[in-house]
């Protein structure tokens, strides 16, 4: 008969650091008693399978412990990493054998070119914050990524849940219960999650200037947003204005995501790959899951509120009445303005002179002006011949998909000029009677001029 090995996570409420206490072995007749338990309507108890150790599973508990049961039999090695690097770069994944062996992690990766906070102000911070690296591919458009934990939420489920991901080693950067309003990071939100599947060979969690990715707790058959209040919840408001100082735009280019399993079949690769917005596990290639289901898309992430809680000025007054939960960054990033600028206009002496009710000075905007076109200047014919590389090849291919003329790519498109590059510019230069004469494909200076690429 199979025996288990048992024991319990648990975290430290103070520092948010797990410690493991082994129990000892149970035989097959108790586990089945374990999971019959939990399977009893009403129970407490949830199981959550192990997703790369064959036989294991954990049950998250409402008051906040995970148990671990692991077969006793021969370890296996655990499966690689889903976002892992090759040998000597800024990431490793132990391949430790058994499941409650021990779980290093390193990795200190460099941003490049995020816009928005690291941290959410007052997050709760799990683990060693050491989950991801930098992004593959900073010159694409953010996004962020809705997941659901398909798990009760709220009691001690926030707890028991972020000990479940840890474990299992698929932790996004943001964990959010809707019921308690509670918000907790694994990482920083500038550095990659591991919550997703790669595509092939692409690391799906670093595709972006950013990839932010958020675990609800929640089940994807029963909307989370269902009844759900946002006016009500400072910790979500400041999800979302965190979101969005990333540049991460109000919109979802896929749709909405979708209400059942069977409907979950619009994974477009192109549009993940040049499109910055909101996407649903459900929506991204590469990936089996239909989480998040039919999330309201009016609350997540909905569009900034022309008044109320840290989003806009009083109308007409030009001042700001502060509201429960606001901080000065969170203020300062709805107004597109900075706190050093508000700690002046209001002659504070620091960030935490705040006080609900208090009336706040905003900054006189200037008339907007419309925007001058930046674009990338001709490079020369140089660039566009077989095999050379560069990032205004890839800008090139993504503003042809723009324009519709990207029917070619069969991938991509990516840094190395290709045959399917020169076909989709032939394309684009038939498309103009000023460029038909001579739709060779190869961009020259009026080709270049058309294709108006924007500046990197």
């Amino acid at each position: 008969m199979t025996t288990f090995h048992v024991a319990v996570d648990h975290l430290d409420p103070g520092t948010h650091d797990i410690t493991t206490t082994y129990m000892g072995t149970v035989d097959q007749a108790h586990v089945d008693r374990v999971r019959a338990i939990a399977a009893l309507p009403g129970s407490e108890r949830h199981v959550k399978e192990a997703p790369r150790h064959e036989g294991a599973f954990m049950v998250l508990r409402d008051d906040g412990d995970l148990d671990v049961y692991e077969p006793t039999g021969p370890a296996e090695h655990a499966a690689p990493e889903r976002d892992a690097l090759p040998e000597a770069h800024d990431e490793t994944g132990d391949l430790h054998a058994g499941f409650l062996g021990s779980d290093s992690r390193t990795l200190v990766g460099a941003p490049h070119g995020a816009s928005g906070p690291a941290y959410i102000d007052g997050v709760t911070r799990f683990g060693a914050q050491r989950i991801g690296g930098a992004m593959d591919a900073p010159l694409e458009p953010p996004r962020a990524v809705w997941h659901t934990t398909e798990s009760p939420a709220g009691a001690g489920y926030f707890t028991s849940v972020a000990a479940f991901l840890v474990r299992a080693g698929v932790e996004p950067q943001v964990i959010y219960c809707p019921v308690t309003d509670r918000l907790g990071q694994f990482g920083p939100l500038n550095l990659s999650a591991r919550a997703l599947k790669n595509d092939g060979t692409k690391r799906t969690n670093r595709t972006g200037k950013v990839c932010i990715q958020i675990e609800v707790l929640g089940r994807a058959a029963s909307p989370w947003t269902k009844g759900f209040d946002p006016k009500t919840k400072p910790n979500f408001q400041r999800l979302l204005t965190a979101i969005r100082a990333h540049d991460i735009p109000d919109v979802w280019p896929v749709g909405a995501p979708p209400a059942t399993a069977a409907a979950a079949t619009e994974r477009p690769r192109t549009t993940w790959e040049n499109k910055g917005g909101h996407y649903g596990h459900s929506q991204i290639p590469g990936q089996d899951h239909w989480d998040p289901g039919a999330i309201d898309t009016e609350i997540v992430p909905g569009m900034p509120r022309p008044a109320g809680r840290g989003t806009a000025p009083d109308a007409g007054s030009g001042t700001y009445v502060v509201k429960a939960g606001d901080t000065l960054t969170s203020i300062a990033a709805a107004h597109r303005t900075t706190v050093a600028v508000l700690l002046s206009l209001n002659a504070l002496k620091d960030a935490d002179d705040l006080s609900v009710g208090q009336k706040l000075k905003l900054p006189t905007a200037a008339p907007a002006k419309p925007p001058t076109p930046r674009y990338e200047p001709f490079p020369g014919t140089a660039s566009f011949r077989a095999g050379h590389r560069s990032p205004l090849v890839s800008a090139l291919g993504k503003r042809l998909v723009e324009l519709g003329f990207g029917k070619h790519y069969t991938s991509g498109p990516g840094p190395e000029w290709t045959e399917a590059d020169r076909l989709n510019v032939a394309d684009f230069q038939r498309s103009r009677p000023e460029l038909a004469g001579a739709a060779d494909g190869i961009p020259g200076p009026k080709t270049w001029a058309a294709l108006k690429i924007p500046k990197l």
